[in-house]
């Protein structure tokens, strides 16, 4: 029967868990690029209009499961790289659910146990999205697929002519543009 702490759960799994697991897919997308290179590196959490930023973090508005990695340029290009960049943000969730799961397993986090089992829940479940070679329904390969791409073909073999990741600089451009048309209708 669902209650009324399954409904808390609920909350905490959608506002909390989920939230923090799209963020640390992220993070791995930046700690792979740091490692070759990566010119203007930020993570965009959420989407509509800007909260705030600090330093590479750029805060929206409506924050909740929708994020990206972003970067201009990165010194090292070659299939190896690619491989390596989309393979972090499945690395980093498979690697966090093990030590979660570690530590559940020796008592440590035992106080929250149902906290952490669904945390690791989550992030399996991304992990899984992730690295199951796929289009999604934009027509975009998600990372096992542009991984399988690259390891077969040595290059993107889709249609689509947008880059994987997108340019830091453009995405700030647009966001701007996106402002003055705003401001513009609300002057009328």
């Amino acid at each position: 029967m669902f209650g009324f702490s399954d409904l808390i759960g609920v909350v905490i799994s959608a506002f909390i868990i989920l939230p923090v697991v799209v963020f640390l897919r992220e993070v791995g997308y930046l700690i792979v690029t740091v490692i070759f290179g990566v010119k203007n590196p930020r993570i965009t959490i959420g989407s509509g209009p800007r909260r705030f930023k600090i330093g590479i973090v750029d805060v929206r508005k409506y924050y909740h499961l929708y994020s990206w990695f972003s970067y201009d340029s990165i010194k090292r290009d070659n299939k190896f790289v690619y491989v390596c960049i989309y393979a972090g943000p499945i690395l980093i969730n498979l690697i966090l659910a093990f030590i979660i799961n570690a530590l559940l397993v020796n008592g440590i986090l035992s106080a929250y146990q149902t906290f952490w089992e669904r945390f690791i829940f989550y992030t399996i479940y991304y992990v899984l999205l992730d690295a199951i070679p796929m289009i999604t329904i934009n027509e975009m390969p998600n990372n096992g697929m542009i991984i399988y791409e690259m390891i077969r073909y040595g290059k993107r073999i889709d249609h689509n002519k947008e880059p994987f990741l997108p340019a830091t600089s453009e995405i700030e451009e647009q966001y701007q543009q996106q402002l003055e048309k705003i401001k513009e209708k609300h002057k009328k």
